[in-house]
Parts: C-alpha cells; structure tokens; sequence
C-alpha cells in the first residue's frame, strides 16, 4: 500500500489519513447525515405518493362514475317546440 511508504508524521499525510477515515465513517450511509441520498428518497417517495393519490382518485371516481340515461318524464310545455293544451 501506499500509507506504509509515507511516514505518519508529516502533516499533509494526516490529511490523506483523515480522508480515508471520513470514507469509511458510517455516518455517511445514515439518512440524516447524508443529504444527497436523503433527497433521493424523498423525490422517489414523493412521486410514489403523487402516483398513488392520482390511481386512487382516478379508482373512486370510476367505481361513482354515472351509469346510464334513466328515463325522464319531460314535461310537454318545456320542450324545444312546446305542445300546449
């Protein structure tokens, strides 16, 4: 490895160890520290809910959708040429 040709003491190679520690810190796979896969989940879940309510909505209303032409009793006064008495 490269770490075991460079001495430890000098002040750059601290650097280069503290980055390989921030790599492999655990916090970085956590939701709340990690903002970018955070907001990942958070589009695909918005989206996910968006999609739901609209195949939800979209269900109710075409199970109260309307069924047919029931027969109405028109009056004969009220028609587009009336008939009168």
């Amino acid at each position: 490895m490269i770490f075991s040709l460079i001495p430890l003491n000098l002040p750059g190679n601290l650097k280069i160890m503290e980055q390989e520690h921030e790599i492999k810190d655990p916090k970085l796979k956590d939701f709340a520290y990690s903002w970018v896969n955070s907001s990942v989940f958070l589009f695909y879940l918005q989206v996910l809910c968006i999609v739901a309510l609209l195949l939800g909505g979209s269900y109710g209303l075409y199970t109260h959708r309307y069924k047919g032409k029931p027969e109405v009793n028109v009056p004969g006064n009220t028609l587009y040429t009336p008939q009168y008495k």
